[in-house]
């Protein structure tokens, strides 16, 4: 049996005293690509907070593990140390922090301190290499390495720059919040190929979308559909066709979710 990278059984969250996540449970194997589709109001991106800890979900029952571990005892930065990432469906705009330098900061972190406290030529050397090839690969200039943290960027900008972080600090295990949302097409194929690029027995992501367009690029193992809080049913790729053929009504009838 493949190791699993993300086990969660019975996950159970509110927010504000609400009820949202309502007895999650869903498996993701290692190096495996999985996506979840859902109605609005399903819990998805509760669901992609809550397992990287955002304060203001709580967590009130279930279990989630990372690569065996677990998951929910962690603080943030454990989690994100340990491999997790998640890239936002609205990516936040950092004034007075270049791209650079933020990269350069969680890149260290994720290496660990370099030789008294200064910094490794070679090390700097090779993330420049990386971030400059990483920009190169997702059709935007190296000189937006300079640009302060998405300020100015437009949609798909932001969303290119998540991508960007991801091969140059390359996680064990991603949560990708609707990180095709707004994308034109030419975009959408940017974002996908650099996912697509990253696939290795070392990678593993969990995508959350509305929209199987990107899926035809990326070509997932696994599609988890969620409504009410609930993962409904867990099949392949024929599934996301399905669903945007007919929609969802069928399939919440089907499971007894409306």
């Amino acid at each position: 049996m493949s190791e699993l990278a993300l086990e969660i059984a019975g996950l159970k969250a509110s927010i504000e005293g609400k009820d949202i996540l309502r007895g999650i449970d869903m498996s993701v194997p290692k190096g495996e690509i999985h996506v979840i589709m859902g109605p609005n109001g399903s819990g998805k991106s509760t669901l992609a907070h809550t397992l990287m800890g955002h304060p203001r979900y709580a967590v009130t029952g279930g279990e989630a593990k990372l690569f065996g571990e677990d998951l929910l005892a962690m603080k943030v930065h454990e989690r994100a140390r340990k491999g997790l990432f998640l890239a936002f469906q609205y990516p936040v705009e950092i004034p007075g922090v270049t791209i650079s330098h933020f990269l350069w900061n969680a890149y260290q972190a994720s290496k660990g301190p370099s030789e008294n406290g200064k910094k490794n030529p070679k090390a700097v050397l090779a993330f420049r290499k990386t971030l400059n090839a990483s920009l190169e690969s997702l059709k935007m200039p190296s000189e937006f390495a300079m640009r302060h943290l998405n300020v100015g960027a437009s949609g798909g900008e932001k969303k290119r720059l998540e991508i960007s972080q991801m091969q140059v600090l390359k996680p064990k295990m991603v949560i990708m919040d609707e990180i095709d949302s707004g994308l034109d097409i030419d975009s959408t194929k940017v974002v996908a190929k650099g996912i697509h690029d990253m696939r290795s027995p070392d990678f593993t992501a969990l995508i959350i979308t509305h929209y199987p367009r990107i899926l035809d690029y990326i070509r997932p193992d696994r599609v988890h559909v969620m409504a009410a809080g609930k993962v409904l049913c867990s099949r392949g790729m024929e599934l996301a066709r399905e669903l945007e053929q007919k929609g969802y009504d069928w399939i919440l009838k089907e499971y007894n979710a409306v």
